[in-house]
């Protein structure tokens, strides 16, 4: 399992890589989880992005692409994501 540091850098660029967003926050509330039996460890984010691969999709298609954008890392190093997401023309 990686480090926090390590995942929020990782998280960063994968969401940076495939979204090509023109805003990317990201919150680790992890340690605010510590201690939960079911997240194992595994990191707690909160995400706002902002990204023209969103235009024309709903809400359900763009959890799905940043879901995508994660891949693997939300079987063992992403327990949990709450995101908004919008498109350049929904800010």
């Amino acid at each position: 399992m990686m480090t926090p540091e390590e995942r929020m850098v990782v998280v960063r660029e994968r969401l940076t890589e495939a979204l090509a967003p023109s805003k990317l926050e990201i919150v680790d509330q992890s340690e605010a989880h510590a201690g939960h039996a079911s997240s194992g460890g595994a990191g707690h984010y909160v995400v706002d992005i902002v990204s023209a691969a969103f235009e024309g999709k709903n809400l359900v298609a763009r959890h799905r692409l940043v879901y995508a954008a994660l891949g693997e890392l939300m079987q063992h190093e992403i327990h949990a994501v709450s995101m908004t997401v919008k498109s350049p023309g929904e800010v």
